[in-house]
């Protein structure tokens, strides 16, 4: 375990865990695809402490642009390890504080009834209009997608077809709505109990891609919060683990 996170986070269990009048609030960015299990986790944790965990959702690359402008948040749950260290060597976040809390699965699926996904090749059936994919540029599984789809020179035959939204949460929504007939979504969206919408899923060999490990920091205006110090130590807990199994992430790289 991290070294800084592991020595505040005992000192707190010493010391600052047991009046409820410690209890703050504490500011968590955190990518659109981990949005679902953060708020399981962030429950229990409010249960256990007291403290309240506000969230905020988007793209990796669209909350590292607010962070890099003065927003106040004190943790970033990245979709990717990158920008974590990025705000590290910036200024912007706390060194040594950044670690892989998740890697994420990168998942091809359809909730069209009947529909059957067996690889690729279903993307090239002559009824498919739209095809949705996150921005490659602001969201590591956007990015994923892409690198699957060129490494099979699928990309430019596709291209006419491809829908992107700005963030994997918006692509998620294309296909759930049925503005698009496939998607390249995250794995952890279509297990999450609230998708009402099984259909039919390809989870992409993670070969074809670069691995989406997903990365944590503790924020400059986190270095001194309690709260923030603790929830980073609660995410690495046994319950966070197996929430975090349980949306079908995996917890070390292949």
């Amino acid at each position: 375990m991290n070294h800084i996170i592991q020595t505040l986070a005992l000192l707190l269990l010493l010391f600052g865990n047991t009046p409820s009048s410690y209890a703050a609030e504490l500011s968590v960015a955190v990518a659109s695809n981990f949005l679902a299990p953060l708020g399981v986790i962030a429950e229990e944790f409010e249960a256990q402490t007291r403290h309240q965990v506000l969230i905020s959702s988007g793209s990796t690359g669209k909350l590292y642009a607010q962070i890099t402008h003065g927003a106040p948040f004190h943790i970033l749950l990245a979709a990717d390890t990158q920008r974590p260290h990025r705000l590290v060597d910036e200024g912007f976040a706390v060194e040594g504080t950044p670690f892989v809390y998740a890697v994420g699965r990168l998942a091809l699926w359809s909730p069209i009834p009947g529909q059957k996904i067996n690889g690729l090749n279903a993307l090239l059936k002559t009824d498919i209009r739209h095809v949705a994919i996150a921005n490659p540029k602001t969201a590591p599984y956007g990015q994923a997608a892409y690198e699957v789809l060129h490494s099979e020179d699928l990309w430019d035959v596709l291209r006419p077809r491809i829908v992107q939204g700005e963030n994997i949460g918006q692509a998620f929504q294309f296909v759930a709505s049925g503005n698009a007939e496939f998607g390249f979504v995250a794995l952890s969206q279509i297990l999450n109990p609230k998708n009402n919408r099984s259909g039919s899923r390809w989870e992409v060999p993670s070969h074809l891609h670069t691995p989406i490990e997903q990365g944590a920091v503790l924020l400059r205006k986190g270095e001194s919060h309690e709260p923030a110090i603790a929830f980073l130590h609660f995410l690495r807990g046994t319950f966070a683990r197996q929430i975090i199994l349980g949306f079908g992430y995996e917890l070390n790289a292949k």
